[in-house]
C-alpha cells in the first residue's frame, strides 16, 4: 500500500470536516443552535452519524459533539516512518470522519434551502428504499454502483451503464471533474435517467456520495432490524448482505479517496480506470480486494462484479436490441415513436392460456398479418398476442400469474414500452429499436425464451402468435374475456378454511433475517406483489425456494388465526425468535414486517380504529407521526401489537384484521390512497352493509391529530367509535 493513498485519505478527511466546522459555524450564526437538520422524509435522522455512532443529529447544536469527535479521535496525521495499517487503520476512521462531515454538510444545505440540480436526486428517501427493497431482495436488483465523476467521454460513460444495467445493476452517478459530471454525459446521449431505468443521479458534487451511503446503511436499520449504534454488526450487515461498490474514472483526488474510504469502511471496494492507481488487496474490511485498478474498459464492470462478489445473470434473448430488467422503466415519447399498438387511438390484448401437450410445437411462432414495416412512422395500429402453452405440471390457476409476467418481459427489451394488462394493452416502439431491427416477432422470442426461464418447471411447451388481422384480434378477445370473468370468479372464490396449506415468503431474509410472512387465499404478501397462487407456483417451479408449504395443523385459535403447525414454522424460520403467530390479528402476535410493505396499519387509541398509511404518502399522520418514523416501528422482523405492514389490497379482505373488526375500523387514510381504491373500497363497503362508509373516513385536509379526527368522526357517526374497545 502507497502512503500516497493514506496521505490523500487523511488529507481528504481534514477537508470535509474542515468545510463542516465552517458551515456549522455559519449555521449557528444564522439559525441558531435549536434550528432543526433533518433531510426529507426519513425516520433516521442523519442516518449515518446515527447507525454507527447511536447519536440523533436533530439540531444544530447535536452537530458539535459530533465534529468533536470526528476532530479528536477520527481524524490522524501520516506518521513519516509508517504506511496505511495492514487493516486500513486510520484510513478507515478517516472514512468514518469524511461520512459525518459530508451529512452535516448535506444537512445544513437543506437547512439553507437547498434543491437537487434539475434531474438530480439529492437525499434518498426512506420511501424510494422500501420501493425498491422488493427487486434487491428478489434478485432483480443484484447489486448498486456508485459512479464517480465522468467518463473518458460520452462513449465510454454509454457503454459502462448499459453494461451495469444488462446485469440489472443500479446505478449512482455522483460528482464531477472540472465541471463535467456523467448525467451530462448521459443526457447528450439521450439516456434516460430515474429510478425506473436504474440510473439515479444524486448530484455533481462529492459531498452528494453520501446519499448513496445513507441509502446502503439505512439497509441494516430498515430490513436488518439493527439498532443504531451498533457499528460492528451494521458494518458487518452491509458487506455481507448489500452488495455495493464505486467506480472511479480518472485520477483520483484527495476528496475522491477520502469518500472512498468510508465505502470501504462499509465493505463496498472501489475499482479504478487509472492507471497510476495504487492497489488494496485483500484486507478483511471488504469481501476480497478493497481498491483495484482495471484500465480496459471491456472488463471494468466484470471486474467490478467479481472484486464485489455480486452474483449476476446476463440475460440473452433473441432479440437485436439489449434486454434487461434495467430497461423495464425507460418511456418511448411521442416524437421518438416508431409505432403504437394499443392505447387511445388503438386496440392491443394479452391473452395467455393452457392447451394440451399435443396441440403445440414449442418454440411456434406464428405472425397472423403484416408486421409493423408499412406502418406509417408515429401512428397507432391493433394487435394481438396470445400466448399458449402446455406443461404436465401447469395448471390453470397459475395462467394469471403467468400472463402478468409478460408486462415485465416485454419491458425488459430497450426501446419497447408496454404498460397495462389483458385487453387494455399500450405499448411503443421506438424508432431506435425499429432501426436495430426490432419488430413484433421478437416480442414472441421474448415471451418464449423467459417463460422458459422462469417457469421450466411447470411449462413443457410455449407458442406465441402475434394478430395485426383484425378478426383474429377480434375473436381472440372474445375468448380472452370470457376466461377472464372465470379468473376473477374463480380467485374471488378462494378462502383460507378450503385450504390445508398457506405458504411462507422468506425472500426478505436476504436483508430481514427474522422476518417471515405467512401467505394465505385471504391474505396477500405484505409488498402486495405476492398472492397464494404465486407462491403455491413458486413452490412447484423451485421445490427448495423461499415459498414452501405450511400445514396448518392443530387449530389454536380459528378466530385469531392461530395453528400449531404455522407457529411452529414461523418459529423455525425465524431465527428462533417469533414463537406464537397470529394471521387474522393486529393486536395479538401480529405477523412480522421487512421493510417491502406498501402500507402500515397503526392503532388510533382516542378513535378506537386503525389508520392506514401508504408509503408514498410524505405527511403527518393523526399519531404524530409520517410514515418513515412508523416504519422504524415496524420493519426488521419485529413483532409489534397495534403496528403491522400490509400490501394495499389486504384492507379488502374478509380476513382483514378480523379479529379487531377489520374494515369499519379504518378511521383514517391519505386522500390519494383512498381517491386510488375508492371504488374497491365502496364495493367493500357495499357488502358489509355499510353504505357511505368510505366517505367517513377521515383523510389529511379534515385532520392530522387525534383530537381532530375524534371530532370529525363523532360528527360523522362512524361506526368505530361504537365497537369494543380495541384496547381490550
Amino acid at each position: 500500500m502507497s502512503r500516497a493513498v493514506f496521505s490523500a485519505v487523511i488529507r481528504g478527511a481534514h477537508q470535509f470536516v474542515g468545510e463542516a466546522e465552517e458551515a456549522w459555524k455559519r449555521a449557528v450564526d444564522e439559525h441558531g443552535e435549536s434550528a432543526p437538520l433533518k433531510f426529507p422524509e426519513t425516520a433516521f435522522s442523519l442516518p449515518m452519524i446515527l447507525a454507527l455512532t447511536g447519536r440523533e443529529v436533530r439540531t444544530l447544536a447535536d452537530c458539535e459533539p459530533v465534529l468533536k469527535h470526528c476532530r479528536q479521535d477520527l481524524l490522524h496525521e501520516v506518521p513519516a516512518d509508517r504506511v496505511w495499517l495492514p487493516y486500513l487503520g486510520h484510513g478507515l476512521d478517516a472514512g468514518a470522519a469524511t461520512m459525518f462531515a459530508q451529512e452535516i454538510l448535506c444537512a445544513i444545505d437543506y437547512l439553507n434551502g437547498y434543491q437537487p440540480g434539475d434531474g438530480y436526486l439529492g437525499f434518498l428517501t426512506d420511501t424510494t428504499m422500501r420501493e425498491v427493497g422488493i427487486q434487491l431482495v428478489d434478485g432483480r436488483m443484484p447489486g448498486f454502483a456508485a459512479v464517480l465523476g465522468p467518463a473518458p467521454d460520452n462513449e465510454t460513460a454509454v457503454k459502462i451503464v448499459r453494461e451495469l444495467q444488462k446485469r440489472n445493476i443500479l446505478i449512482f452517478p455522483v460528482t464531477n471533474r472540472d465541471g463535467r459530471t456523467m448525467k451530462e454525459q448521459l443526457d447528450q446521449e439521450g439516456i434516460q435517467t430515474g429510478w425506473e431505468t436504474y440510473i439515479v443521479p444524486t448530484g455533481p458534487r462529492t459531498r452528494d456520495g453520501i446519499f448513496v451511503l445513507d441509502w446502503a446503511v439505512r439497509s441494516a436499520l430498515t430490513f436488518g432490524g439493527l439498532k443504531p449504534g451498533s457499528f460492528q454488526q451494521i458494518l458487518q450487515y452491509s458487506r455481507d448482505r448489500v452488495f455495493a461498490f464505486g467506480i472511479t474514472f480518472g485520477s483520483i483526488p484527495d476528496d475522491w479517496y477520502a469518500l472512498g474510504a468510508g465505502a470501504i469502511l462499509m465493505g463496498y471496494p472501489v475499482i479504478s480506470d487509472s492507471a497510476d492507481t495504487p492497489e488494496v488487496r485483500p484486507t478483511g474490511v471488504t469481501t476480497y480486494e478493497a481498491l483495484v485498478r482495471e484500465t480496459d474498459y471491456d472488463q471494468l464492470v466484470p471486474t467490478c462484479i467479481e472484486v464485489r462478489g455480486v452474483k449476476v445473470t446476463v440475460e440473452e434473448v433473441d432479440i437485436p436490441v439489449a434486454f434487461a430488467a434495467a430497461f423495464e422503466g425507460e418511456r418511448v415519447r411521442r416524437e421518438d415513436m416508431q409505432v403504437e399498438l394499443g392505447g387511445k387511438q388503438a386496440h392491443c390484448l394479452e391473452y395467455l392460456h393452457t392447451v394440451d401437450m399435443e396441440a403445440i410445437t414449442d418454440g411456434d411462432i406464428e405472425m397472423v398479418g403484416d408486421d409493423i414495416d408499412d406502418v406509417e412512422v408515429g401512428a397507432a395500429t391493433n394487435m394481438g398476442i396470445e400466448v399458449l402453452v402446455a406443461g404436465r405440471e401447469m395448471q390453470e390457476d397459475f395462467e394469471g400469474i403467468l400472463e402478468r409476467q409478460l408486462h415485465r418481459y416485454i419491458n425488459h427489451a430497450t426501446g419497447v414500452m408496454h404498460i397495462g394488462q389483458r385487453h387494455l394493452v399500450w405499448l411503443r416502439i421506438s424508432k431506435i429499436a425499429f432501426e436495430q431491427g426490432f419488430r413484433l416477432r421478437h416480442i414472441a422470442n421474448i415471451l418464449h425464451a423467459k417463460l422458459h426461464d422462469d417457469y421450466g418447471k411447470i411449462v413443457d411447451k410455449v407458442a406465441v402468435r402475434i394478430l395485426t388481422d383484425q378478426d383474429e384480434i377480434d375473436k381472440l378477445t372474445e375468448a380472452a374475456r370470457a376466461t377472464y370473468r372465470q379468473r376473477d370468479l374463480r380467485l374471488a372464490g378462494l378462502v383460507d378454511e378450503e385450504v390445508e396449506l398457506f405458504y411462507s415468503c422468506t425472500l426478505c431474509q436476504t436483508f430481514a433475517p427474522n422476518h417471515v410472512c405467512v401467505v394465505s387465499p385471504e391474505r396477500p404478501g405484505l409488498c402486495g406483489a405476492y398472492t397464494w397462487l404465486d407462491c403455491k407456483a413458486a413452490y412447484q417451479i423451485s421445490p427448495q425456494g423461499c415459498n414452501q408449504p405450511i400445514t396448518k395443523g392443530r387449530t389454536i385459535d380459528a378466530a385469531t388465526g392461530e395453528w400449531e403447525h404455522v407457529n411452529q414454522f414461523v418459529y423455525d424460520n425465524s431465527n428462533r425468535t417469533v414463537e406464537h403467530y397470529c394471521q387474522y390479528s393486529l393486536m395479538n402476535h401480529p405477523m412480522t414486517s421487512c421493510g417491502c410493505f406498501e402500507c402500515i396499519i397503526c392503532i388510533v387509541p382516542e378513535a378506537n380504529g386503525v389508520l392506514i398509511v401508504n408509503r408514498e404518502h410524505g405527511g403527518m399522520t393523526p399519531i404524530g407521526m409520517e410514515f418513515s418514523t412508523l416504519a422504524g416501528q415496524v420493519g426488521g422482523g419485529v413483532q409489534t401489537p397495534g403496528f403491522l405492514g400490509i400490501g394495499r389490497r389486504y384492507m379488502l379482505s374478509n380476513k382483514f384484521m378480523s379479529y379487531e373488526g377489520g374494515f369499519p375500523r379504518i378511521v383514517w387514510m391519505p386522500k390519494d390512497l383512498k381517491e386510488e381504491m375508492k371504488e374497491d373500497l365502496e364495493a367493500r363497503a357495499e357488502v358489509l352493509g355499510l353504505p357511505g362508509f368510505v366517505d367517513k373516513i377521515a383523510d389529511e385536509t379534515i385532520a392530522t391529530d387525534g383530537v381532530a379526527l375524534v371530532e370529525f368522526l363523532q360528527k360523522v357517526e362512524h361506526p368505530a367509535l361504537a365497537m369494543e374497545s380495541l384496547l381490550g
